[in-house]
């Protein structure tokens, strides 16, 4: 699988790391199908932070489980590292999902029974990193996100900011090429929000990553370099 993955870095083109087209996806509710995305796509860049917004239903959520390989679209084409995903295996798309994607969500789903440490180490040891190098990687990203003092706690331990910096940091522990965000401050109150929501920023312009995030806060969404919009389930 590595050798899978190397080839497709290879084909890939420089510029772009995830192209959507014509995405699609109907669910069934009480028998009736129930067309969520309608059509539409996008090209995300590397080192590009771009905003997806749109009213509360629309499929901002679906659209980001779609292409952070969580869910399958219905129709449409989504190629990431320039290679076409829906013809992919489970067991790759496993793979491409933890060595090129990154994810943050609204609530900061730290495993409780691990410490930060552990929590930023995880995806690492999945992905056969020797422990004491995972370690230390784990260690020099909590200090990125301002969290390192809080290494050897408990998630129950920490504040919501430092929990949910704890998830940034765990985010970017395989260094992926794209950072998915679901609205990533959502659950936190202002001061925290703006705080955690900066760390994002500069950790994203810093490695050099794209960042798609979802927001309800035009004043987070006109921070980013531009907007994808979601209305009447077409993606603009």
């Amino acid at each position: 699988m590595a050798n899978i993955l190397k080839s497709l870095s290879k084909t890939q083109t420089p510029d772009v790391v995830m192209s959507v087209r014509d995405i699609k996806k109907t669910f069934m509710e009480g028998g009736q199908p129930l067309h969520i995305l309608r059509g539409g796509g996008f090209d995300l860049h590397r080192g590009e932070i771009v905003a997806l917004v749109g009213p509360s239903g629309s499929g901002k959520s679906t659209l980001l489980q779609c292409v952070g390989l969580l869910d399958r679209p219905t129709a449409g084409s989504i190629l990431i590292a320039g290679h076409p995903v829906q013809k992919m295996s489970e067991e790759m798309r496993t793979d491409l999902r933890r060595d090129k994607i990154g994810f943050v969500y609204q609530r900061h789903n730290l495993l409780s029974d691990f410490t930060a440490l552990e929590n930023v180490m995880l995806p690492m040891m999945a992905a056969g990193v020797d422990s004491d190098v995972a370690a230390a990687r784990a260690m020099k990203l909590l200090r990125a996100a301002n969290v390192a003092h809080r290494a050897s706690h408990m998630p129950g331990q920490m504040s919501g900011g430092e929990q949910q910096r704890t998830a940034v940091a765990r985010a970017l522990a395989n260094n992926p090429d794209i950072l998915l965000a679901d609205e990533p401050t959502g659950s936190l109150d202002p001061a925290h929000a703006v705080s955690v929501f900066e760390l994002l920023l500069d950790l994203v312009r810093r490695n050099k990553m794209a960042m798609l995030f979802v927001t309800h806060d035009m004043n987070l969404a006109s921070r980013a370099d531009r907007t994808i919009t979601i209305k009447d389930g077409i993606v603009k």
